[in-house]
């Protein structure tokens, strides 16, 4: 389930104002992310995360100050102040890497999970935070993660229906949106968000998947 990563802004379209919220944001989710659930779990942070915390924003404005970091200890950078969309950003980014890192567990031989078990041990302490502070999206993350893996099991040759069981994962992540309209909208804009992330990872993967005999449900459904 390597399906993160897709979701980038095109800089070229945003002015400058734009540009530096956006990589405010991605700097203030992964000092969040230190903050909450320690440094090793920054490991794990990408733009999708910065994407999501935007949606999750209720503000269309960011407070930021300029901050150092390991990254950049030199010239410091815009960092968007504490919120709760970044605390939030920051719980799901560590738990969809936890996941994402099973999921590599489980589908590799021993030696070969080597490298995602001993990921997982280092992020376990972080993964055990975060899910307390996000019990809910940890649980119907598990769930779907868990369907899905049933559906590769099985070598289901339907591509909506293994699509719909990742766009319902991320979907999840606007469940703790109180203002019902606005909850929904994004639940579907995410939703379809997760079928496409879903496909085009597929479609990324294909000659590999091919090569290796691992499941790939455009290879089923096209032959």
């Amino acid at each position: 389930m390597e399906m993160f990563g897709y979701v980038t802004a095109n800089l070229a379209e945003l002015d400058k104002d734009q540009r530096q919220r956006y990589s405010a944001i991605y700097c203030g989710i992964c000092r969040q992310i230190r903050s909450r659930s320690g440094n090793v779990a920054r490991l794990g942070l990408s733009y999708d995360m910065a994407f999501l915390a935007l949606l999750l924003e209720e503000s269309e404005t960011c407070s930021a100050c300029p901050r150092r970091c390991m990254v950049h200890p030199i010239k410091a950078r815009p960092c968007a102040d504490a919120s709760a969309a970044l605390d939030t950003a920051a719980d799901y980014s560590v738990i969809l890497t936890w996941w994402q890192l099973r999921d590599g567990v489980a589908d590799h031989g021993f030696w070969k999970g080597l490298k995602y078990r001993a990921a997982s041990w280092l992020l376990n302490r972080a993964y055990r935070k975060a899910r307390a502070a996000q019990p809910e999206f940890d649980e119907s993350t598990r769930r779907q993660l868990q369907d899905l893996a049933a559906l590769e099991h099985e070598n289901c040759d339907s591509i909506d229906r293994v699509a719909d069981t990742f766009a319902r994962l991320l979907a999840g992540a606007a469940e703790g949106i109180e203002e019902p309209v606005r909850r929904r909208v994004l639940q579907q804009m995410l939703y379809h968000l997760g079928r496409w992330i879903y496909l085009t990872d597929a479609a990324d993967d294909l000659e590999k998947d091919l090569k290796r005999g691992s499941y790939n449900p455009l290879a089923l459904r096209f032959s």
